[in-house]
């Protein structure tokens, strides 16, 4: 049974656990990297592209400073540039659409079906001459519906570059999210399913050619002789941080079961609740494999029920900070997505980490309960 409330407090992402629960290995590879001198692109960083290619099946990993650096480059280097259009959800973090607004093309925004992912139909309409690229946004530890999205992009002769920032781990028939276009980009910010102690991100790709522009891209232009061939960024994943990640690499097949174990806790004891609309559950449809790194639910009475989870110890989330992209009005994205509108009047992140223990998940689920039965 759960302790009672007053024994708990229970915070949306516990930042001290993530270290305190490896501190010991994060401490031995600090001091074997900082004793080698081993600081910027050295082996630490060849060897966890080697190993996220491995666990992706993507021909090539390109370790970057962060996810939206990794979407800049990805973007540039598919020749994408002013008078260009690229197709994003609107329920995705701001980093989507500004990485094609940096790029020099124009972002437009489309709606998302039920299960928060990218609608097929909403891009189909936002299709004109200008689109060059669709880029779906796998959420939450969710992969879109990518045989929908490549019918539509093979049709008009359109890239998808997908933005698997939340994606690692999950799948589409089989196939890892960011694997499915001509690139796809990875975010290890701490609180992602696989994270670093600071920002890293990655791409993804099986293209040969994609692969040795964004190299120069990362690295000021310089190819592996050092010579300057091209304009470049100064954008490569920090040699610690990746040594950090490749340790964690190794556990992280086990960081998925477990958490499509809490995602299957919360269906057992949240589902049959009329209030609530939950994300899909693990086994609910075969063509999806969830690594769940977030549990988005939508909530009747939602400000109301995070406050009283908040006064009971409870932290939650409302991604972006309660508004998708379109509705930011200083960014002039503007769209009707009549779906995506009204998920946010709705949607609530609730707590959903590695430091959790399945009383702590009968803890909110109990307060979820009882804010409704009263």
């Amino acid at each position: 049974m759960p302790v009672s409330q007053a024994q708990r407090v229970l915070p949306f992402f516990n930042y001290s656990h993530f270290f305190q629960s490896q501190e010991e290995e994060l401490v031995s590879i600090f001091k074997d990297v900082g004793r080698r001198g081993a600081f910027i692109l050295q082996s630490d960083v060849r060897q966890f592209e080697s190993s996220l290619a491995a666990y992706t099946g993507a021909r090539y990993a390109i370790g970057v400073a962060n996810g939206t650096d990794a979407l800049i480059i990805a973007l540039r280097a598919a020749g994408i540039g002013p008078g260009d259009e690229v197709i994003f959800s609107s329920h995705t973090y701001v980093a989507t659409a500004a990485s094609i607004f940096f790029a020099g093309a124009t972002p437009v925004a489309a709606d998302c079906m039920a299960d928060h992912m990218l609608d097929p139909d909403s891009v189909r309409e936002k299709i004109t001459q200008k689109t060059r690229a669709i880029m779906p946004t796998q959420l939450n530890g969710r992969t879109c519906n990518m045989d929908a999205l490549r019918a539509i992009a093979d049709e008009h002769n359109l890239l998808i570059i997908e933005d698997a920032a939340q994606g690692l781990g999950s799948r589409f028939k089989g196939k890892m999210a960011g694997t499915f276009g001509i690139a796809g980009t990875i975010s290890f910010y701490p609180a992602k399913t696989l994270g670093c102690l600071g920002d890293g991100g990655a791409i993804l790709t099986n293209d040969d050619q994609m692969y040795a522009k964004m190299c120069l891209l990362r690295d000021h232009g310089r190819n592996e002789k050092g010579d300057i061939v091209a304009w470049g960024l100064n954008s490569r994943l920090d040699n610690l941080q990746a040594a950090f990640l490749d340790a964690q690499m190794r556990r992280f097949p086990k960081v998925v079961l477990r958490r499509r174990e809490m995602a299957s806790q919360y269906q057992a004891l949240l589902g049959e609740n009329a209030r609530l609309t939950l994300p899909p559950a693990p086994e609910e449809n075969t063509d999806h494999y969830d690594a769940y790194q977030n549990y988005e639910i939508e909530a009747d009475n939602r400000d109301a029920l995070r406050e009283y989870l908040k006064a009971n110890g409870i932290g939650t989330l409302i991604q972006w900070g309660g508004k998708a992209v379109h509705q930011i009005p200083q960014l002039n994205v503007k769209a009707s997505l009549p779906v995506t509108d009204r998920i946010f009047d709705r949607c609530l992140m609730v707590p959903f980490n590695m430091s959790m223990t399945d009383d702590d998940i009968h803890y909110v689920c109990d307060h979820i309960q009882a804010f409704y039965r009263a």
